[in-house]
């Protein structure tokens, strides 16, 4: 299975792991590299030595492309300079103008994608020179940018794009889903919920536990989880946290019940309620009360596995239903 997608970027099978904020690793990435993806690194807030030592320990794992993600919310200068001095053949951006990078990301060999939520901003973002865009749906788990479901803004945006690829985000989490993005004409997939639940996604047990439990009805669009990154909507499975604010009548920060309520600890720090953050191998604590970030494939998740068993999954899924298809008709 290649689309217009695997040239550009260098890959073999028409998948993108997305870039899952502290879910994201060296392992996951790689993995996903390997087995003929492409792999994501989250670097947006690691100092920008710590980027490097991630990306550095990624190239240690793999020989094919793999990229990183900045989100542009928060200033990202110095990690995208060490993006640049170190190689990194695929630049994403998220949440902001890519404008002011795409010149630069060419100029050191990069290819650059950027998320969007409109034909109107694929528009812009190709104007800057953007090589791929990701029409991010509603449906999608973690930060959200817009308020469009996937269907129909793949549509929009694969007709603003022309012949440059769009990756279709939001629900995407089988090869049954990955089939339809691709009829709708795009040229592959974002994926993230079905990786947080991957042997190698740097996450807790328990949380990979509530990723297999759920259905298609245990998220929520909300901004309750603002700690960090005030005012960004986000899709999360319901938990006690989020249930007992609305009982509360959905009080405004600093009035919601239990808030700075320290829930967990870990090697990263201390994870609060209503924090903006993801619970690590190492948390310990109310698990289930944090942040989990979710969107509304999470029903089609039904084990874990390692990240390259997902990848072939998704890739043999898709083409097993594109054939009958065809053949059917």
């Amino acid at each position: 299975m290649r689309t217009a997608l695997c040239d550009q970027l260098g890959i073999e099978v028409p998948i993108v792991q997305a870039p899952m904020g502290g879910a994201s690793c060296p392992a996951l990435a790689g993995a996903v590299s390997n087995a003929g993806g492409l792999g994501m690194l989250a670097l947006s807030w690691h100092p920008p030595e710590a980027a490097r030592a991630e990306i550095r320990a990624t190239r240690a794992l793999t020989d094919r492309p793999f990229g990183v993600n900045l989100v542009l919310a928060f200033p990202q200068e110095e990690r995208f300079a060490v993006c640049l001095e170190e190689g990194v053949q695929v630049i994403s951006f998220f949440w902001g103008d890519p404008a002011p990078f795409v010149a630069r990301a060419h100029a050191a060999g990069a290819k650059v994608t950027s998320t969007v939520a409109s034909a109107a901003e694929a528009r812009r973002a190709l104007d800057a020179g953007v090589d791929v865009v990701v029409a991010q749906g509603w449906e999608a788990g973690g930060h959200v940018l817009g308020e469009v479901a996937t269907l129909p803004l793949v549509r929009a945006v694969v007709a603003a794009a022309g012949p440059r690829p769009v990756l279709a985000a939001g629900g995407v989490a089988d090869g049954a889903a990955l089939a339809a993005v691709l009829a709708l004409g795009a040229a592959g997939a974002w994926v993230g919920t079905r990786f947080l639940a991957s042997e190698e996604a740097a996450i807790h047990a328990r949380y990979r536990d509530l990723l297999v439990e759920a259905d298609e009805t245990a998220t929520v669009h909300t901004r309750l989880f603002d700690g960090g990154w005030a005012g960004a909507p986000h899709r999360v499975l319901r938990n006690a946290t989020y249930d007992a604010w609305e009982a509360a009548g959905r009080p405004p920060a600093g009035a919601r019940p239990g808030e700075g309520d320290v829930l967990a600890t870990s090697g990263r720090g201390t994870l609060r309620r209503y924090a903006s953050t993801t619970p690590g191998p190492d948390a310990q604590g109310e698990i289930d009360a944090l942040s989990l970030w979710a969107g509304q494939g999470v029903g089609t998740v039904e084990a874990v596995m390692p990240a390259a068993a997902i990848v072939r999954e998704l890739a043999d899924g898709a083409d097993e239903i594109l054939r009958a298809l065809a053949a059917r008709l």
